[in-house]
């Protein structure tokens, strides 16, 4: 933690399980194809990566949990490292929790939801990879997060479904984050 920038723009995390999305949904938001790293191979996030945005907002787009191609150990310390960020962290005016569409809500994910909520920092849920499912399927899984959603005292009352590759849901979120960085306070 103590190697992670001190900053006073509002902060905005993106987590979930590993190849949910994070990096490419950060590279989709700023319209760059190279600002976050992407790989098919789970895992290759491994530290907190910041990206400021016009000197009003800062995105940090986290280590995946779940499933990575990494040592266990590498795993835990990312794992610890995440869950001290997202209880420690002065600026983070919200976290992104990222689940795959096609999967609906895992376990860890719902362990995730548990642990924002034990320690009061709010949520936003983003289904991803809508592109990937067939209208009813889609249907079926948002009302199982909207479900899920409001019986969580730290999530925002909003789902966002999202597409990388084809833009869905990036117009909500753009103005969702731009309401965030205008409320911040400024010195």
């Amino acid at each position: 933690m103590d190697g992670l920038p001190i900053t006073k723009l509002p902060e905005i995390a993106f987590a979930g399980r590993s190849n949910v999305g994070k990096s490419s949904l950060i590279n989709a938001l700023t319209n760059r194809t190279d600002i976050a790293r992407t790989s098919r191979t789970p895992g290759r996030t491994r530290e907190i990566n910041f990206f400021k945005l016009n000197d009003r907002l800062m995105l940090a787009d986290l280590p995946g949990f779940g499933y990575a191609k990494a040592p266990k150990t590498l795993v835990k310390q990312w794992t610890r490292l995440v869950e001290t960020y997202l209880r420690g962290r002065p600026n983070l005016r919200r976290t992104c929790l990222l689940i795959d569409a096609r999967r609906g809500a895992m376990k860890s994910d719902i362990a995730v939801m548990d642990a924002l909520d034990e320690a009061a920092v709010s949520y936003l849920i983003i289904l991803t990879k809508s592109d990937k499912l067939k209208p009813e399927a889609l249907s079926r899984t948002i009302a199982s997060s909207e479900n899920i959603l409001c019986k969580r005292p730290a999530a925002f009352p909003m789902i966002i479904v999202s597409s990388s590759k084809n833009g869905d849901g990036l117009p909500v979120l753009r103005s969702h984050l731009t309401g965030l960085a205008e409320s911040a306070p400024t010195d």
